[in-house]
């Protein structure tokens, strides 16, 4: 892809509709070819109406795996997410809900379970982020909410599904290079990826021996509904042109490197992050 900038753009509330982008994100490419590499698992997707979920639901799709997607309430996003995940001929569970409360995370464990009858792989991705130049602006309130979305409800679905997963398993996780390079503005945000990084290095390590891996990817800049939602309309004009590729990612390349981590293709890989962030060189 060459370099390219969208147009300026502002949506008033978080998580963001993707439906109202200009242009609208890219989720998965035509060349894509599936190849069963995940055929008949189940997948379990928060933050799975748009963005980087909508198009792991996509390419998950595509390797033959059936997924339940989560969302807040974004319900014309999650319907068009079904109806792409049902026109690759597998099937997907809507649940609406607030992954930040313990009771839906296990909630949605349960109605998995009542639907699929297994879960196979547990994909954290749901987020929020605010931008504040100053961490003294940043309301008690509203620290409180970006942990609870970011990380709290990593533990809240890990803790409910890790009893019904098996060998061969795997939980991947939504970090950010942010949480590698820090964020002058993205500061409470920021802090949810770095402690993102330290639940999967530990969680990875506590698996071990029952065989679930436990992964992250750590996207760029990314053209998701996140970005329109949480920056004003010229910062998200220029979004994209701070690193090396000089452009925002497109949630079509960050498909693959999910179906990458949930494959047996990447059995040797536990504890570990995958950096896909327009060429940006990190000291990990």
């Amino acid at each position: 892809m060459s370099d390219q900038h969208q147009p300026p753009q502002h949506q008033d509330k978080q998580p963001g509709d993707e439906y109202a982008m200009r242009p609208e994100p890219e989720y998965i490419r035509e060349s894509y070819r599936g190849a069963d590499k995940l055929l008949d698992k189940v997948a379990i997707i928060t933050g799975g109406d748009s963005g980087i979920g909508r198009s792991v639901a996509v390419h998950y799709a595509r390797e033959g795996a059936d997924s339940v997607i989560v969302h807040l309430k974004e319900t014309k996003d999650a319907e068009e997410t079904k109806r792409l995940v049902e026109a690759e001929g597998r099937r997907c569970l809507v649940l609406k809900g607030d992954v930040a409360a313990p009771a839906f995370c296990r909630e949605i464990v349960k109605r998995t379970l009542d639907h699929f009858g297994k879960i196979n792989i547990v994909i954290n991705n749901a987020a929020e982020q605010y931008d504040w130049d100053d961490i003294t602006e940043i309301p008690d309130d509203q620290l409180l909410r970006t942990f609870q979305t970011n990380i709290f409800s990593h533990f809240y679905l890990t803790k409910s599904a890790l009893p019904h997963l098996s060998e061969g398993d795997t939980i991947i996780a939504t970090s950010s290079i942010n949480a590698f390079k820090g964020n002058d503005t993205l500061i409470d945000y920021t802090a949810t990826k770095g402690a993102i990084q330290g639940l999967v290095r530990s969680l990875a390590m506590s698996l071990m021996d029952r065989g679930i891996r436990v992964n992250s990817v750590a996207p760029g800049p990314v053209w998701t509904p996140l970005i329109p939602a949480s920056f004003e309309d010229e910062k998200v004009a220029s979004f994209g042109g701070q690193v090396p590729m000089k452009r925002a990612g497109q949630p079509s390349e960050m498909g693959p490197a999910y179906v990458y981590l949930a494959s047996e293709e990447s059995s040797y890989m536990s504890g570990q992050t995958l950096h896909l962030n327009g060429g940006v060189i990190l000291n990990t």
